[in-house]
């Protein structure tokens, strides 16, 4: 980013997997690409990646690191800011603008900005996330089978949480906390399952050792656990997006919303020509590896719509006319070029 002017082909905003995958493919595609990374990706409390065939247990530090040395390989600069707007040009290319002043051009956007996980009010719930308060089994359950697990019910979604975690351990319990009571059938799925409920607000969680050992409730009673699952409130992270005319859809489950994501196409492409998104910024239950393929699969029609752009650039300048002037030129040249090669073969 060495001036205001600087052009690339695509600038991607976010540097994690989704964003680093279609950096790299574009970049082994000849493109002229810029990463601008906040810094910040959501799965940094994490410990280990997991699902990532070839990379199960990577600590995502480690699997950034690699990526962004693998597409820096191939001529992709990555740089860490945040973009605080992007703008339309008159050609159909963007600016973008960084927080810090810096700005660059660019013919193509791929947004991974991802999602925010908004967590409930509970007491030491936001210092475990990440560790052993959790939201995915298929992320986290391998790592607590067997253990005490609490589901903490803050949506419609809570049975099914306790029945899918029940997958992992036999000593689950799930906290009623605020919701509405279940219903009979509800009930009964999860006594036939082993799965006892608690009623009561939840007002704290427990830790000895900077390691969860219990749910407190409102009375104080104490209720023994290693994990604790959650359903956060999944919130994209859309400003740029929206500067762009984007606005985020709520996910609803009933009446209870979920999250908010960006609406796009198989491919990633928006409503706004030129914009691609990727990761969970457009699909709120990707993991890294489905993000990761979903950033491959958008730098793919980027690349594509590029060629599209280019030939239609080049087929426009073969049909523009040459002036009269040009034109005397070329046929000087031409004649000439004859002439000298007449007087080359007579002698």
């Amino acid at each position: 980013m060495s001036g205001m002017n600087q052009r690339y082909d695509v600038v991607v905003i976010g540097g994690g997997a989704a964003g680093l995958s279609g950096a790299l493919a574009l970049a082994r595609a000849r493109r002229s690409v810029l990463v601008i990374d906040g810094g910040r990706p959501r799965n940094a409390p994490a410990a280990h990646v997991h699902n990532y065939l070839g990379r199960e247990g990577t600590p995502p530090s480690e699997l950034l690191a690699v990526g962004r040395a693998e597409a820096a390989d191939y001529g992709a600069e990555i740089v860490r800011g945040e973009v605080v707007s992007a703008k339309r040009l008159p050609d159909g290319g963007f600016r973008v603008v960084r927080a810090d002043g810096g700005a660059v051009e660019a013919r193509r956007l791929l947004v991974t900005t991802g999602i925010v996980d908004e967590l409930p009010p509970v007491e030491g719930l936001a210092e475990r996330w990440g560790r052993d308060v959790l939201h995915c089994p298929y992320c986290h359950g391998w790592e607590v089978r067997d253990a005490p697990v609490g589901i903490l019910a803050l949506s419609p979604m809570a049975v099914h949480q306790a029945l899918l975690w029940r997958q992992w351990s036999d000593d689950v319990v799930l906290f009623r906390h605020e919701q509405p009571d279940f219903g009979d059938e509800e009930y009964e799925q999860l006594a036939a399952r082993g799965i006892a409920v608690v009623e009561g607000r939840v007002a704290a969680l427990e830790t000895t050792a900077d390691r969860l050992t219990g749910v407190r409730l409102a009375g104080g009673t104490v209720i023994p656990r290693e994990a604790v699952v959650v359903q956060p409130r999944f919130t994209a992270r859309s400003t740029v997006l929206e500067g762009l005319g984007l606005v985020p859809t709520e996910m609803t489950l009933g009446d209870h919303v979920i999250g908010t994501y960006i609406s796009a196409d198989p491919a990633g492409a928006t409503d706004v020509p030129g914009v691609w998104v990727a990761g969970n910024v457009a699909n709120l239950m990707e993991q890294v590896v489905g993000a990761a393929s979903a950033g491959l699969k958008a730098a793919s029609m980027i690349n594509m719509d590029l060629v599209t752009d280019d030939t239609r650039r080049a087929v426009d300048a073969r049909r523009t006319p040459f002036s009269a002037d040009a034109e005397r030129k070329v046929t000087e040249r031409v004649l000439g070029d004859r002439r000298h090669g007449l007087q080359e073969t007579a002698r």
